[in-house]
C-alpha cells in the first residue's frame, strides 16, 4: 500500500515542493487515520513531511531514501506557472521530455527508474508493506507496475492521504486501487 503524504503548504499551492512540514489540516487528517493504514512492515520516505504522516498515523516507519519525492533542484518551493512565466521553454522541455533537468534535479527518467528498482526489490518481499511517500513516486510506481510509458506519469493522480494498492506475483505487479481513500474512512 503506498500513501501520500498528508498537506503542506506547496501542495495547497500546487508548488515544488521542498522539505516542508504538514499544515494543520494535514496534522490533523493524518491523526484521524491512526489505526486505519492496517498492519504490514511500515516505511516512508525521508521528507519531513512523510515522517510526519507515518508517525501521525501511528505507524513506526523506517525510513528508505528511495521513497523520496523527485528532486526538483532549483525549482523547489515555486509553483510551475512561475516557472512556465520565467522560462516557457524550461518547463515545456520538463513537461515533455523525460530526460530533461531544467531545474538542475533529477530527471523524469533517473527518478522513475529509481522508484522502478524500489518497487522490484519489493516484489521479492514477503507480507503486506505500507509506504508513506510522495505523489511523484505513487506516480512512477503505477507507471512501472503497469509497464506503461513514462509519459503515462502525468495521467495518474495521487492525492494526499489516498492510497494506492499494488499486488506482487510471481515477479509481476498487479494495480489493485489507485487514488482512493482510507478504508473505512471517507467516501
Amino acid at each position: 500500500m503506498l500513501v501520500r503524504h498528508a498537506t503542506t503548504s506547496a501542495v495547497r499551492r500546487a508548488a515544488f515542493p521542498d522539505d516542508e512540514p504538514l499544515d494543520a489540516a494535514g496534522e490533523a487528517e493524518a491523526c484521524a487515520l491512526a489505526g486505519a493504514l492496517g498492519r504490514g512492515e511500515a516505511m516512508c520516505g525521508p521528507s519531513e513531511r512523510a515522517r510526519a504522516t507515518a508517525r501521525l498515523a501511528g505507524l513506526d516507519a523506517r525510513v528508505d531514501p528511495a521513497l523520496g519525492e523527485c528532486d526538483f533542484g532549483s525549482w523547489r518551493g515555486r509553483t510551475l506557472a512561475e516557472i512556465h512565466a520565467e522560462s516557457p521553454e524550461d518547463a515545456a522541455a520538463w513537461m515533455t521530455d523525460s530526460s530533461s533537468r531544467p531545474h538542475g534535479g533529477e530527471s523524469l527518467d533517473v527518478f522513475a527508474t529509481r522508484v522502478g528498482a524500489w518497487l522490484e526489490g519489493q516484489a521479492g518481499e514477503e507480507g503486506r508493506a505500507i509506504a508513506v511517500t510522495h505523489g511523484g513516486v505513487i506516480k512512477a510506481a503505477v507507471v512501472h507496475a503497469l509497464g506503461a510509458p513514462l509519459d503515462a506519469f502525468w495521467r495518474v493522480d495521487a492525492a494526499p492521504l489516498r492510497t494506492t494498492v499494488l499486488h506482487a506475483h510471481e515477479g509481476r505487479w498487479t494495480v489493485a486501487r489507485v487514488n482512493a481513500p482510507v478504508v473505512g474512512r471517507d467516501p
